[in-house]
């Protein structure tokens, strides 16, 4: 799904500068309303895994649904799930995965296809590229010793004991004596 996807994006993300906003935003308006209403109306019911999932199913939805993504910078992972789920026949727990890796792949292709028609918001780029480093959360942190704990080969982790201080988890560190 993610070949699709990814071109898709790129047309999208090219094309919008040549299509008026409005007429962007009206187009992903009707989409996501009508997802809504399927989510609403339709009755639950249990999900037929199938043994071979349909590969037209998922280059058709991938295709649509990164050129709606492309068109508006979005990358649709909310509409991308129920098509692998419905159209394609994924189960639920490899749907949620392929998700989000065909979501980093559209997302990355849509500001390339963005790029001829926008120039790029560099702080917001900053921004999330410092966002990416875990070592300066760990830095400002109120919990720094907590965080920098670093795992030894000698550890593991075990379940922890009825009464003893223990967090969220219920599971504690220990270390193996040799």
């Amino acid at each position: 799904m993610a070949p699709p996807s990814v071109v898709g994006a790129l047309a999208g993300g090219y094309l919008a500068g040549r299509v008026p906003k409005t007429a962007l935003l009206l187009a992903i308006a009707v989409v996501l309303f009508y997802s809504g209403l399927d989510l609403l109306l339709r009755k639950p019911r249990q999900a037929k895994v199938r043994a071979e999932f349909s590969r037209v199913a998922a280059v058709v939805s991938g295709l649509v649904i990164g050129l709606l993504g492309g068109f508006v910078g979005l990358i649709l992972g909310s509409l991308r799930m129920p098509a692998l789920l419905r159209l394609v026949g994924e189960p639920a727990s490899r749907a949620v995965g392929t998700n989000l890796a065909v979501g980093v792949c559209v997302g990355v292709a849509g500001l390339v296809g963005h790029l001829p028609s926008a120039a790029p918001d560099w702080k917001l780029i900053a921004v999330g590229g410092g966002a990416l480093d875990p070592g300066r959360a760990d830095r400002r942190s109120p919990h720094r010793p907590a965080l920098r704990a670093r795992l030894d080969p000698r550890d593991r982790l075990r379940p922890a004991r009825r009464g003893s201080r223990r967090g969220d988890s219920g599971v504690c560190l220990t270390r193996r004596s040799r």
